[in-house]
């Protein structure tokens, strides 16, 4: 098996590519620009996700991490938006738990404004998050044990994600974790410095930050088994 591409890092100049691409977000700027584009931002994404395929195998996290696959593109899908700015202002990757995960697993992000880490499962299916509301009312203690993790807890605080301004429907509306049920989304992260994304070992932060998230996405993944 060959060794991944080297991944040194992105450049301050992607980062202020990024800041620019906001301010010019239209073809007639982005055009005569692909090819920094390519060599600033979409192959050292494409590098970061071959190197970080290896590091998820040397720490056993069974996430997903190809470099085809896992870029996001860079153009919008603009056909039902009211917002017909061609490009997106960041990059991203997702890398998805291998095996029946059911949406769940781990993503990264890079912008001018803030870049991001994080993991868990965003707009699951109604059945996914039936069964994950279930799981807070039949096996709270299993639920509690992933969330107050202490190297979760530490790293990433509560989780997060879009919620219902009610507790759903056959649930009390004083349940202990109203809070925990009205989520739509169930998602944990944390916000990554210009340091750490402009670093040669930001492969490693990023795997040793989803592999810090692996109680709660394991228990996610395993909701419907």
């Amino acid at each position: 098996m060959s060794e991944p591409s080297a991944f040194i890092g992105f450049s301050p100049d992607a980062i202020e590519f990024l800041r620019d691409l906001a301010a010019h977000n239209d073809r007639a700027w982005f055009q005569p620009r692909k090819a920094d584009y390519e060599r600033l931002l979409k192959e050292p994404l494409e590098e970061l996700c071959a190197v970080l395929g290896d590091r998820f195998a040397r720490l056993d996290v069974p996430l997903q991490a190809d470099p085809i696959r896992s870029p996001f593109r860079i153009y919008r899908d603009i056909r039902f938006s009211q917002d017909k700015s061609p490009y997106k202002t960041y990059v991203s990757a997702s890398f998805p738990w291998i095996g029946e995960g059911g949406g769940v697993g781990g993503y990264f992000s890079l912008s001018a404004e803030q870049s991001y880490v994080g993991g868990g499962m965003w707009h699951p299916e109604s059945a996914r998050l039936a069964a994950w509301r279930s799981a807070i009312a039949e096996r709270p203690r299993a639920v509690h044990a992933a969330l107050r993790d202490a190297a979760f807890a530490a790293t990433f605080g509560e989780v997060e994600g879009e919620r219902l301004k009610r507790v759903p429907s056959g649930f009390p509306s004083d349940h202990p974790d109203a809070e925990l049920l009205k989520l739509k989304d169930v998602t944990f992260g944390r916000q990554l410095t210009d340091g750490e994304v402009t670093s040669p070992e930001l492969p490693d932060t990023l795997a040793a930050a989803l592999a810090t998230g692996l109680p709660l996405m394991r228990l996610l993944a395993n909701l419907a088994a």
